[in-house]
């Protein structure tokens, strides 16, 4: 009878052991949760408002950019990480897009402040086979803030994301100031492959995987590569890409989690009762 419950317990702490091992590995290729988002969005705003000396309106509108562009490519980079270049050239169509909201919020002033500021204009880099923000080479303490929180901070949901009105951008006319003019495109520019060894450089990119997988949602399909970007100036706006989801490998390791979960729920609760009752 001891000899059994020892045995049970020893079982008991491997199965959790194994459990936990699986854990660590799906939470390490998980997608961002809404809070962390929130607070990486805060974070990066905070050190915009205070480089850039943004009025408390601009300090909004760029927080609801800045999340709109982490929310979305929080879902693509465990592909960019895996080397999937269709996951590279959709992480760039989502900077282009916010850095071209930008220019309507920000002053010409500012933008080209903006532009020279490598943590800023490309916020996001890879590093030791992890993805990060570079604001925090420059601002290492996270937890230090210049300005206390958005007024939506924990409301806004990416209700002003261009997908929402026509893929035209919302913040278009509602500050009054010279709107930046110059080139700050960076998936159609010719520096387009410099950003990128520059972005992603440590990152090798997987032989033919231009495309998308068939595996993976349509609605998250960038527009066809051989349809014109245009500026949000023109008559036509940029093709914002729907906010990404995760791929089928990400489905499978939650879907091994559950069941593993479940696994350990029966045993704990039909198993090891019946062997200490014996």
């Amino acid at each position: 009878m001891e000899y059994k419950l020892v045995k049970n317990a020893a079982m008991k702490r491997i199965l959790f052991m194994l459990f936990a091992v699986i854990m660590s590995t799906a939470v390490c290729h998980a997608a961002m949760s809404n809070s962390k988002v929130r607070k990486e969005t805060r974070f990066l705003t905070d050190k915009m408002a205070y480089e850039l000396n943004l009025n408390t309106a601009q300090y909004n509108d760029v927080y609801e950019i800045n999340y709109d562009f982490i929310s979305g490519v929080r879902y693509l980079m465990d592909d960019v990480l895996r080397g999937e270049e269709w996951a590279l050239n959709r992480y760039y169509d989502y900077l282009d897009i916010r850095n071209d909201d930008l220019r309507w919020v920000l002053s010409r002033r500012q933008y080209s402040r903006f532009m020279q500021a490598a943590y800023f204009f490309r916020p996001i880099y890879v590093s030791g086979g992890h993805w990060s923000f570079r604001i925090y080479v420059t601002y290492t303490n996270p937890n230090h803030f210049y300005y206390p929180r958005p007024y939506h901070y924990r409301t806004y949901c990416g209700g002003h994301n261009r997908v929402h009105y026509h893929n035209v951008s919302y913040y278009r006319g509602r500050h009054n100031y010279p709107t930046y003019n110059g080139s700050f495109r960076i998936r159609d520019n010719k520096s387009y492959h410099t950003s990128r060894r520059s972005d992603f450089g440590s990152v090798h990119i997987r032989p033919n995987s231009g495309t998308r997988p068939n595996n993976v949602e349509q609605s998250n399909r960038r527009p066809a590569t051989n349809s014109p970007v245009r500026r949000s100036d023109t008559k036509k706006e940029v093709n914002a890409p729907k906010r990404g989801q995760s791929t089928q490998e990400g489905k499978r390791k939650r879907k091994t989690t559950q069941q593993l979960f479940f696994i350990l729920y029966a045993y704990n609760t039909f198993f090891f009762p019946f062997v200490r009752k014996k």
